[in-house]
This record gives structure tokens, C-alpha cells and sequence, in this order.
């Protein structure tokens, strides 16, 4: 919220649509049930906003998951009351925050479990957390083929609620599975532990990311944990579209400045781009200070009054140039840099990713916070954590 005295907002913003993220939840969760659904939001909730989306989303979803301890602080203090998993690996001195704030903690290693044993019981309290095993990523966890004396020791701890365990795929996304299969098929061996012993399984039992949301229904378990699908964006390419969803983000910005440019007479740094005939450039207040890569110059296209036009010269820090040809665009005009607009035609965050050398992922998480993000489609619910 800004001061009373504050400036207008800058006429480059992203509007996040309420509506339709809880409408993709929704969509996940009819085709996962009964599992449970787990919103992820770490990364400022994949570039959308933390503040305003985890709030509003909460009272949807069955638990919110981060990546760092200070994702997990930062929804308490928002007033969120419902269940954190916080991912990222960690080290013992982050573990009283843990207990302060209710939060999960993932252990995945012998260190961690021995060090959130001893702080928990010095704090007089049980700590919740879920174990996490390795099946094939190499990154975080207790290599599935070393797990059993771990989760023995697990069950020995008097102080931890063992409340999950769960792993995490390296290529559901693809059209070939067999990686994935064989990961699950390593989990479901770690998973038989219990089985062997007669003992009940964590209650919540997870590994089911968004590439396997869509194609790996023998891996929902308990609960499952979209991410880029809860933002309405496929993984990947080649994953099957089994859940319809859409995007929620609009990259909105305004024409700052419209003039004619003569032949021969080149666009911004490096003299890289020239035109032809006399041209209408519009220039554009958003560049790679804001997110919008600068290795999309001479590549990208935004819309504007429903038209797509090209983006030409180097994208500057704070702005960057559009060739209108002969068409009359005045400064004010609204302009499209990602999303669908008003008139139905828009940008595929998938087209910028190419246009950029990279992946949809990097292309949210990349919008600088510069970018004020702008709330719509929905009334935000109360956040104490109740449908």
C-alpha cells in the first residue's frame, strides 16, 4: 500500500488475476483428488506477488509451500495460519524460527535430523517435518538406497512429528517418462519401509510436482505440489495438457513517447537496428532493470491495440523501443508485454522464454520487484487460514 503522498504508479505493472488462480487450483484439485493440493509460492510466488496471492489463495489450498525460511516468516506475518512447508535446505541455526513460527521443516539429511532433535527437545516442543529422500534428482535428500536406517531413526525421535515424506521429480515434464517412473518406483520402495515394520506411513506422503500433475496420476499420494501449473503456465513443451488452465499474470505497460524516425538512422545502443522508411518508434518505459531481457532485443513483439508490432534495438535498463511502421500510436496507448489483452490477442509467456534463450520459469521470477503488482478479479478473503 503507498503513502498518501505517494507518486501515481509507474505506467509499466503486472495485474495478477485472483480469479483466475483460484480457478486453476480448483481445476488441480478435481483432477488430483482426493489428494490434497499444496500451493506452491515460493520465488514471490513464482513473480506474481507473495503478499497478495498467498492471502487470498490460502483459505483454497490444504497447505503453502516455500523455499526459504524466510518465505515461511513472511506468511505468518501476513496472518496466514495454514500449514508451511519450507523446502530449501537449511542449517541447524535457522531451526528455532521453526518452532517460533509453526513452521515444516524438510530434513533430508542425518546432520539435520540429529541437530532438530536435540533444539527441539532443549525448546521443550515437538517440531513438524517431512523427510525428504532423494530418488534421483542428486540435490536434497537421503539417497533412496540409504534411507532405511534413516527413517529408523526418524521414528526414534521423540521430539519431531513426522508428519510427511516425499520426494522430488527431475523429468515429469517430458514425453518420456522413464526416468520418472523409475524415481517413483524408488520412492514407493523407500515408502514399503513402513509396511515391512508394521508401522503406519507419515500421513502425508508427496512427490507429485506439476509435469506429474498432468501425466503421472500414480504419483499424487496424499497431496500434490503445483507450481508453475497453479500460475496457469504448462512445464514443459512436450507435457500433456490433461488440466485446463490459464495464465494470471498481464504485463501491462504505456506508450512514453511516439515520434517519427527517418531511414538510416539507427535505434538505441549499438546501433543494431535501422529502418527502411520513416517509421512511428515507440518508446516503451520497462527494460532488463524490470526483467524484460535484454537478450530478447530485435526479437520480441508486444501488442497494442490488439496488433502485434516488433520490438527493435537493444532493450535498455529502463526502456525500450517498439516500430509502429506507419500506424498512428500516440503516447498513452496501452501496450501488452505478456498476457492476453482487452481485444483477445496477447504474448505467451512460452514466446518470450524463446525469444530470451530460456524457460517460462526464469521469465516470471525474473520481473523486478520494480514492478508494482496490481491485485484483480477477486475480493481477497479473510487470511485466518478457513474456507
Amino acid at each position: 500500500m503507498l503513502p498518501p503522498e505517494a507518486p501515481p504508479l509507474r505506467p509499466t505493472w503486472l495485474e495478477v488475476r485472483l480469479d483466475v488462480l483460484r480457478a486453476n487450483l480448483e481445476a488441480i484439485r478435481r483432477k488430483v483428488s482426493p489428494a490434497r493440493v499444496m500451493a506452491v509460492v515460493k520465488a514471490n510466488a513464482y513473480g506474481h506477488g507473495i503478499e497478495g496471492v498467498a492471502p487470498f489463495i490460502a483459505p483454497y489450498a490444504d497447505y503453502l509451500g516455500v523455499a526459504l525460511l524466510e518465505e515461511g516468516v513472511l506468511l505468518r506475518h501476513l496472518g496466514i495460519q495454514k500449514p508451511i512447508l519450507v523446502m530449501g535446505g537449511m542449517f541447524p541455526e535457522q531451526i528455532p524460527c521453526f518452532l517460533r513460527y509453526d513452521l515444516t521443516l524438510t530434513v533430508g539429511s542425518w546432520r539435520l535430523l540429529e541437530a532438530a532433535e536435540e533444539i527441539a527437545a532443549a525448546h521443550g516442543k515437538q517440531l513438524k517435518v517431512h523427510l525428504k529422500i532423494d530418488t534421483g534428482m542428486e540435490r536434497l535428500g537421503v539417497h533412496d538406497y540409504e534411507a532405511e536406517p534413516f527413517l529408523l531413526r526418524a521414528q526414534a525421535c521423540r521430539h519431531l512429528e513426522i508428519e510427511g515424506i516425499y520426494s522430488h521429480f527431475a523429468n515429469s515434464e517430458r514425453a518420456d517418462l522413464s526416468h520418472a517412473r523409475l524415481q517413483l518406483e524408488r520412492f514407493l520402495e523407500v515408502l514399503r519401509f513402513y509396511e515391512r515394520r508394521s508401522l503406519p506411513p507419515p500421513p502425508l506422503r508427496h512427490m507429485a510436482n506439476s509435469g506429474a500433475v498432468l501425466q503421472l496420476p500414480e504419483s499424487y499420494f496424499d497431496m500434490v505440489r503445483p507450481g508453475i501449473l497453479f500460475y496457469g503456465i504448462y512445464p514443459g513443451a512436450e507435457t500433456q495438457r490433461s488440466v485446463a488452465v490459464r495464465p494470471a499474470m498481464i504485463w501491462h505497460s504505456r506508450v512514453v513517447h511516439a515520434k517519427i524516425t527517418l531511414p538510416e538512422r539507427p535505434v538505441s545502443y549499438g546501433s543494431t537496428w535501422k529502418a527502411s522508411q520513416p517509421s512511428r518508434i515507440l518508446t516503451i518505459p520497462c527494460g532488463y532493470g524490470d526483467g524484460y531481457f535484454r537478450q530478447m532485443s530485435n526479437r520480441a513483439q508486444v501488442v497494442i491495440r490488439g496488433k502485434r508490432y516488433p520490438q527493435v534495438g537493444r532493450i535498455c535498463m529502463d526502456q525500450f523501443m517498439v516500430n509502429a511502421g506507419e500506424d498512428e500510436i500516440e503516447s498513452g496507448e496501452e501496450v501488452i508485454l505478456m498476457g492476453e489483452g482487452a481485444q483477445g490477442a496477447g504474448i505467451h509467456p512460452e514466446e518470450l522464454a524463446a525469444w530470451a534463450g530460456t524457460i517460462p520459469y526464469e521469465v516470471l521470477t525474473n520481473i523486478s520487484a520494480r514492478v508494482p503488482r496490481v491485485f484483480s478479479g477477486a475480493e481477497r478473503p479473510n487470511t485466518d487460514g478457513d474456507e
